[in-house]
């Protein structure tokens, strides 16, 4: 299956993934410890931040470390942007209608 970053967000439990990890490299443990979750759960959340490109795992010793990728994450605010540009527009156009209809009454 195609995963995309949307995907990667869109779960609670993988948004804090992301922010735990993004201050700090972390191994697979510390990061399950956050949580009231099964590893095995933890485990599949890294996958699909994995498969998405957020996270990249290296293996140290004994230990798989994640570390965030956070170009990946630029997509995201791209199209966060487009969104934001058009809201922006719509609310300063009402608010001058607004102030508009206020001065004439």
């Amino acid at each position: 299956m195609r995963r995309d970053v949307f995907q990667a967000i869109a779960d609670p439990t993988r948004r804090e993934i992301i922010n735990l990890i993004a201050h700090n490299t972390l191994n697979l443990n510390a990061i399950a410890e956050n949580f009231d979750v099964s590893r095995p759960a933890i485990s599949q959340h890294i996958k699909v931040l994995t498969e998405c490109g957020l996270v990249e795992i290296t293996q140290q010793g004994r230990d798989r470390y994640c570390n965030i990728q956070f170009q990946k994450l630029a997509e995201v605010s791209k199209w966060v942007e487009q969104y934001r540009t058009f809201w922006t527009s719509k609310l300063d156009a009402l608010e001058t209608h607004l102030l508009k209809d206020a001065k004439s009454k």
